[in-house]
Order: C-alpha cells, then structure tokens, then sequence
C-alpha cells in the first residue's frame, strides 16, 4: 500500500518544510467534472504519448465519495485525524477511515481505528477501537465481513501488508499510540494569553516491538524493539512509531528520531548496518515504477515558481526528470503517476500552499489530470483527508 504519509504518521507540510502537518499540495486548473470515465494523457498535438489505462477521475469530489483509480492503483482508502478528549484528562488523535466498498461503488466510513489493504483490493487487514489491540481482523472487501481473526499474545496499534501480501508487520504498543497522556504533559510555547506557554497532555513512547505475520496461516514471530524514550521522541508530537517494509519487502524500517533517516533491520529484529540513502530522506517515503528502474523524489522546484517534484533512477539515485507536482504518491504506470499539486499561481508560502487536489502527471509530457476536488487551504481541519493507494 502506497501512502501520502508513512505508515507512522509523520506528516510533513510543503514549501515551508513545516514538519509535523500533512503536506498539503494540489490545485491545478479548474475543469469539469468528469465522473467514471477513462483519461488520456496524450494532447492532441503530442505524438507518440502513452496512455494510462483504466483512469476514474472525480474532480468534483472532495473528500471522494465513488472510485479514484488510474493505471495499475486505486484509492482504496481515506482517513482523517480527530481529537477526541477523554473523562481523565487524556486525548486520543484518532484517525477515522473511509473505505472504497466494491459492492457499493463508494468510499463509507468505518468504525476501525486503523486498517491496511492488501495488493489486489480483496483483504483489509482491521484493529478496533481503543488501541492497542490483542488481535488483528482480515476483512473479505467485497463482503464488509471480518473472515479470520488473529490472536496475538501482545497488543498492537499498527499493521501493514507487505508489498507481496502474503505478511503482515504489526507493531506492538503498551499504551495507545494516538494517545495524549495527562501524565505525561508537554510545555506548549505561547499556548497561554502572558505567553509563555502551558502544559498540554502528551504522547506516551510505549513502542514494544514488532510481529512479522503469515497471512495464510496466521503464524506469528515477535521481535522486542522497544521505543527510545528521549526528548527528541517526545518533540515528534506522537506515540506512533511504526514499523514499515522496505520496497523489496526484505527488510523492516522505522524513522530515526535523533537525526534525519531510518534504520533497517531483517524480519528477526536485527539491526542492520546499511549505509546512509539519500531517499530515506524523502517525504513521502519513495515507491518504485512497477520495472523498479525508477523511484520517486522529493521536491524539485523553488526556482521561476515551479511546482514540480524529481524522479530518480533506482541505482544510482541520480535525478531521471522532473515533473508537475510537489508530493509525489503512487506509481500509476511505469511513465506516469499520482501527485498532490498546489495551483502554481496560488501556491505561495503563507497563501494557497495548503488548498490541494490529486493529480496524474507523466514522465513525457507537462499535462495534468485532475483526480479529486480540493482540500481546504487550511493544514488543520477535522474534514482533512489523507489517501491511501493499493495495487489493484
């Protein structure tokens, strides 16, 4: 599953390297709504465009009510974040999910407190309410119905399919990963009116470790790799340090907290010493083509008001081209994919950065296909939706 923010929610907003706030991007020019139709890239003075098949575009439509698909993913999935205070004195900055239901045709609302969509859209991995959790639901997607629960002797507040979905990687909490803790105030600078700032409840680093699971057969293997409890951990703003598979689906990942990058290790938890990759610097966290000749890049423009981002060659890390778009997400083809970009003639620090839409753009050519409507030019609202991709 490809998604606009890692696995472990660090989003971080656009122009302004902000970090901590989803990166909003998107706003191109406006066109008509075009329902359940198929797109083509190719101008009509542009020989020799490929086209991208199977494209479902809904550029009325924000957050999506009915299918956004292009080439070889789909939106399979939505969430937005809400703050939801609890009797003690403690939050939970809850996510709630909207999942594309076949039999409907539409994205509906789900009562999971997180879910993954296994490659082929026909599985959901679910966690209910009140993370962490001691089991973990395979939902049938073309049923709504939880086929196969499993058991697990520890709780956990993250699962996600690897690239194959044959397994899944589950990380393992002892207190709620979304949770903000009375216990465990943090000083918010200027919250107060003299200024000088006030204590707010906090995340909890409760990370344990991490299952590798076997989707067929349910067998379970656990790792311990217990979060560090520093202050720099409780600067990120949450509990949430998810595991996450690398693009091969060889190793596991978590994002470093002392200093920009990641660390690896191999499916038994053990630390592995991999030299420093540039694109483990790059947010979103990069996806390859489907040739795997190519992955994504980070923000390439800043210069003559260009709003574009690189694409990068897999083995040398060199950049391959450019194009339209500030985040790029998914991989619709090998030539083409699915981007998140502010209109350049709004988008500018302060003003219009924020106000977003999906797009898909192509290695070949400067045209943009709006996918979705607009996102608010806000960074925090409750309606602000975050997609998630999956091979379909």
């Amino acid at each position: 599953m490809s998604r606009s923010d890692d696995s472990a929610e660090r989003e971080q907003p656009s122009l302004l390297r902000r970090r901590r706030r989803g990166l909003a991007v998107a706003a191109v020019v406006v066109v008509a709504a075009v329902i359940g139709v198929s797109l083509a890239l190719t101008g009509g003075d542009q020989e020799g465009q490929s086209e991208v098949s199977d494209v479902v575009a809904r550029p009325d439509q924000s957050p999506p009510r009915q299918l956004i698909a292009a080439g070889q993913v789909a939106l399979s999935a939505y969430y937005t974040t809400k703050l939801v205070q609890q009797p003690d004195g403690d939050a939970v900055n809850g996510r709630e999910w909207s999942l594309y239901n076949a039999a409907t045709k539409r994205y509906e609302k789900t009562d999971w407190a997180w879910l993954d969509v296994a490659p082929g859209m026909k599985t959901a991995a679910v966690l209910e309410r009140d993370l962490p959790v001691d089991r973990i639901g395979l939902m049938d997607l073309s049923t709504g119905k939880v086929q196969r629960w499993i058991k697990l002797d520890k709780s956990v507040g993250g699962v996600q399919f690897s690239p194959d979905g044959k397994r899944l990687v589950a990380t393992a909490y002892s207190h709620n990963p979304d949770g903000l803790f009375k216990d465990a105030p943090v000083r918010v600078q200027g919250a107060s009116e003299d200024g000088d700032g006030r204590e707010m409840p906090g995340p909890k680093q409760s990370r344990t470790g991490f299952y590798v699971i076997d989707v067929d057969s349910g067998r379970a293997q656990f790792s311990e790799r217990p979060a560090k409890k520093d202050s720099l951990a409780a600067m990120a703003g949450t509990g949430r340090q998810d595991f996450s598979w690398s693009r091969d689906g060889k190793m596991l990942w978590e994002q470093r907290l002392d200093q920009p990058g990641r660390n690896y290790y191999d499916v038994n938890g053990r630390l592995k010493s991999l030299p420093r990759q540039k694109t483990d610097l790059i947010y979103p966290p990069v996806t390859a083509s489907p040739d795997g000749k190519l992955v994504t890049g980070g923000f390439a423009g800043g210069k003559d008001g260009q709003i574009v981002s690189a694409v990068l060659d897999a083995k040398t890390g060199k950049q391959s081209a450019v194009v339209p778009g500030q985040q790029l997400l998914a991989w619709a083809d090998n030539t083409h994919l699915i981007a998140w970009r502010c209109d350049p003639s709004q988008c500018q620090p302060g003003k219009g950065e924020f106000r977003n839409q999906l797009v898909l753009v192509g290695l070949d050519s400067d045209k943009v296909t709006p996918l979705s409507g607009f996102r608010k030019a806000q960074v925090e609202y409750a309606g602000r939706w975050n997609p998630v991709f999956t091979q379909r």
